[in-house]
C-alpha cells in the first residue's frame, strides 16, 4: 500500500514540508560526496525559508501544550497504557523545553552568517552556484567530507528542537482518525459531508502500490473529490476509468 496525505490547513501542510526537508537534509549530511553536501545545503536554506514564519515557535508551543492537556486527561482510561502515556508526555515536555530555549529567530544563526547568505542568494540563480561565481564555496566543497559534515551539522542543531516539536504533533496526528473503505466508480469519488465528528486536519489515502494511477484530491469543510488518473511522465493526465477500492483516515488533533 502506498499512502498518500493531504492537508486540509497551511499549518499542517507547512509541517509536511518541514518533515520532508529535515529528512532530506539528514540523508545527504550523512554522505560523503560533494554533490550531496551540496544538496544537504540548499535543503537547509529551504528549511529557513519554510520555518522563517514569525509565529512558527508560539504555535508548536501552544499545540504541544493542547496535547499534553488532551493527554493527561486520559490517565483515568482504562484502555490507555500508563507507561506509553509517560513516555509521550516526556517527549511532548522535553520538545517545549528546547523550543522555549531557542533564542532568536529559527535560522537567525544562518542568516547572521555572510558566507551562507551568499552561497544562499547564489544557489536560487539557475546555475549561479559554479565555482567561478563562489570560490570559496567551491574550496569548501573539497574539504574533507568530516569537516564538511561537522559544519553541516552545527549549523543544522540549532533548529532540531523545530523538527522534534512538529515530529510530535505530526505523530499523533497520524494516530488519531477515523478509517474508512471506499470504492471509485471508474476513477471518481465524491463525499459532500466532511463530518466525522471533530474536524480533520489531514486526510490519509492508502492505495493498492500495484494500482498504475495515483489519487488527485481536492478538499474543504464542505466536499471531497477524488480522481484517480493514470500515472506516468508520458502522458497527458487520465482519469483511470475502472473502479478503485482504497482507505482513506481522516485524521485530526
Amino acid at each position: 500500500m502506498i499512502c498518500y496525505e493531504h492537508p486540509l490547513n497551511e499549518r499542517i501542510r507547512t509541517l509536511l514540508r518541514l518533515e520532508d526537508l529535515f529528512d532530506k537534509i539528514i540523508f545527504f549530511a550523512a554522505k560523503n560526496d560533494a554533490v550531496e553536501h551540496h544538496s544537504a545545503l540548499v535543503t537547509l536554506f529551504e528549511i529557513l525559508d519554510v520555518a522563517s514564519r514569525a509565529d512558527m515557535k508560539s504555535d508548536l508551543l501552544q499545540e504541544l501544550e493542547r496535547q499534553k492537556q488532551a493527554l493527561e486527561s486520559l490517565r483515568s482510561n482504562p484502555g490507555v497504557s500508563e507507561e506509553a502515556l509517560d513516555q509521550v508526555l516526556n517527549n511532548i515536555q522535553t520538545a517545549s523545553r528546547s523550543i522555549l530555549d531557542m533564542t532568536g529567530k529559527i535560522g537567525e544563526h544562518l542568516r547572521e552568517n555572510e558566507w551562507l547568505m551568499g552561497i544562499k542568494q547564489r544557489v536560487g540563480i539557475p546555475g549561479g552556484a559554479c565555482e567561478f561565481d563562489l570560490p570559496s564555496y567551491h574550496y569548501w566543497l573539497h574539504l574533507d567530507p568530516a569537516l564538511r559534515r561537522k559544519d553541516i551539522n552545527e549549523w543544522l542543531t540549532p533548529m532540531l528542537p523545530i523538527r522534534d516539536g512538529f515530529s510530535i504533533v505530526l505523530h499523533l496526528l497520524r494516530n488519531n482518525g477515523k478509517t474508512f473503505h471506499h470504492t471509485a466508480a471508474n476513477g471518481t469519488f465524491q463525499q459532500t459531508e466532511m463530518g466525522v465528528g471533530r474536524a480533520a486536519h489531514m486526510l490519509c489515502l492508502k492505495l493498492d502500490e500495484n494500482l498504475p494511477c495515483v489519487p488527485e484530491i481536492s478538499a474543504n469543510k464542505y466536499a471531497l473529490n477524488i480522481r484517480f488518473v493514470i500515472s506516468g511522465s508520458k502522458q497527458k493526465t487520465k482519469v483511470y476509468e475502472s473502479d478503485v477500492e482504497f482507505e482513506l483516515t481522516f485524521c485530526n488533533l
